[in-house]
């Protein structure tokens, strides 16, 4: 059997930017085809004119470099009609002749009402299935390979691969946090999930250690700073408006009530982080300026998305963001992804 499509799971309403950015991608790539995307499904499915081989996938279709995928499968064609009374045999004749072995299954679902209807199905069929995977040896711990069973329905059922280092690592692409009792905001998660999920462990480690600085645009009520003071980092809230009290308690907070878009540091800060309501290109540049003049090492900041051209925005404020870093002579990382607790934005991370 071989592997024709794409699927890339994404937040709904977001499926036309996914779209336009997979194709682009299989594009420079080498690979043809045409991209089927429905309004509010939560995926899109490029369905390629010839069959795609896993090294071209792993070379050229990279998970870290989409930034509206939650998740960047290969997949067969979809399965239809599964029979009410034994859906595993049909299953396991797609399954077996794609020759591979898989360290985990996971049967996943859109984003969406009806995807959130067939849970109940999935973790009945979890059980039966992974048995079933077992006794034909078709599961193996030390693969680097996963299977996904993406259902639209009871019946029908995309079968796609993974590869564990060019994928999400999180069923269905959407991490598991919760919202911390003392956090004065929602808008918490945010940052909690770019620094969890945008920055590898080690960078972590090395990037947020207990004594840093950092500075906070558009700070109230202090969500974002709350991330930082949690970690021992001493944070400069630059907001007109009201810090949350607990939190000043810390002393690891100065709130200085001035214009996020006039203030510098007196000294270089570790990190600027910024959740301000303003114009995508706007923000680009107030960054790209804390970047040049040498105010900040890193940064994390979210762009809130036009109503249309959201992604030629994107793209926009990228170029404008590499053109920039690459004048500091300095080497930088630049990440850009729509995480889950984003809306109508996305999340960039610049990292020295």
């Amino acid at each position: 059997m071989s592997y024709t499509n794409i699927l890339l799971y994404c937040r709904p309403g977001f499926e036309n930017e996914c779209a336009s950015e997979i194709t682009d991608m299989t594009s420079a790539a080498g690979i043809y085809g045409y991209v089927r995307a429905k309004e509010q499904s939560g995926y899109v499915v490029f369905c390629s004119h010839a069959p795609i081989d896993e090294e071209t996938f792993q070379q050229h279709i990279l998970y870290k470099d989409l930034v509206f995928a939650r998740q960047c499968l290969l997949a067969t064609e979809i399965v239809k009609d599964l029979p009410v009374d034994d859906r595993i045999t049909p299953l396991l004749t797609k399954i077996q002749p794609l020759e591979k072995t898989f360290c985990q299954v996971w049967m996943e679902t859109p984003d969406t009402n009806d995807g959130k209807q067939l849970s109940a199905f999935c973790k009945k069929f979890d059980k039966p299935l992974n048995n079933a995977l077992n006794k034909n040896k078709l599961i193996d711990h030390n693969s680097p390979l996963r299977l996904h069973l993406f259902f639209l329905s009871s019946s029908a059922v995309y079968i796609a691969i993974s590869h564990i280092d060019n994928s999400s690592n999180l069923i269905m692409g959407i991490p598991r946090l919760r919202m911390p009792k003392s956090a004065p905001s929602r808008s918490t998660l945010k940052l909690d999930e770019a620094f969890n999920f945008m920055l590898t462990q080690k960078e972590q480690t090395e990037h947020l250690q207990n004594g840093m600085t950092a500075v906070d645009l558009g700070a109230c009520p202090g969500g974002w700073t709350w991330q930082l003071v949690n970690r021992g980092i001493r944070v400069t809230a630059i907001d007109n408006g009201s810090m949350n009290e607990k939190l000043m308690e810390t002393g690891l907070v100065e709130h200085l009530r001035k214009d996020g878009f006039t203030y510098v540091p007196d000294k270089t800060v570790d990190w600027l982080v910024c959740d301000m309501v303003e114009r995508p290109m706007h923000i680009t540049h107030l960054i790209t300026k804390w970047i040049s003049e040498g105010y900040c090492v890193n940064s994390v900041f979210n762009l809130k998305l036009p109503m249309k051209k959201r992604y030629q925005m994107v793209c926009d404020c990228r170029q404008e963001l590499e053109h920039a870093l690459e004048q500091t002579g300095h080497y930088y990382q630049l990440r850009m992804k729509q995480l889950y607790h984003d809306r109508e934005e996305i999340t960039v991370v610049i990292l020295q």
